[in-house]
């Protein structure tokens, strides 16, 4: 229960994006959320799994199996 509630605007400014992206993912279920009343909280653990479940990893080529023969 130590996990921050965050409202959609802070949320907006963490992920440097307008209100409209997090309320996007809240009516689209994409992002756990918590109702409180009239209010609509994400926990920040939630925005974190959502951002490591959507990092794309770079490739890591090997160079001495990618040589062309000309």
């Amino acid at each position: 229960m130590n996990d921050r509630y965050l409202s959609v605007d802070q949320v907006a400014e963490l992920l440097g994006t307008s209100a409209r992206f997090p309320r996007r993912l809240i009516e689209e279920r994409r992002i756990r959320y918590v109702k409180v009343g009239w209010h609509v909280r994400i926990p920040e653990s939630a925005v974190e799994e959502f951002i490591q479940s959507r990092t794309v990893e770079p490739i890591r080529l090997r160079r001495s199996g990618l040589r062309r023969v000309a």
